[in-house]
């Protein structure tokens, strides 16, 4: 018989899956414009563009969720 999960695994698992959700939506943003930048160019430019597009979009929504984590964490705090 499979084990319930906790509340606090639940939770665990929604942020985690959270956080790998918005980091593909990032980089899907971000390989699109930079193919399409690329594309303005040449057929390898697009290529290229995708690909460095698609690295800053996951870096910058690793960069956001961790703000926001970082902002959430001290509001809590400072409720208590």
């Amino acid at each position: 018989m499979p084990e319930t999960l906790t509340t606090d695994e639940i939770q665990r698992t929604r942020d985690r899956l959270t956080k790998v959700l918005r980091r593909a939506r990032y980089a899907a943003m971000g390989a699109a414009v930079g193919a399409a930048i690329g594309g303005l160019f040449s057929r390898n430019a697009a290529s290229t563009g995708g690909a460095i597009g698609g690295l800053v979009g996951a870096i910058v929504a690793e960069t956001t969720w961790t703000a926001s984590s970082a902002l959430k964490r001290v509001r809590d705090r400072n409720d208590k």
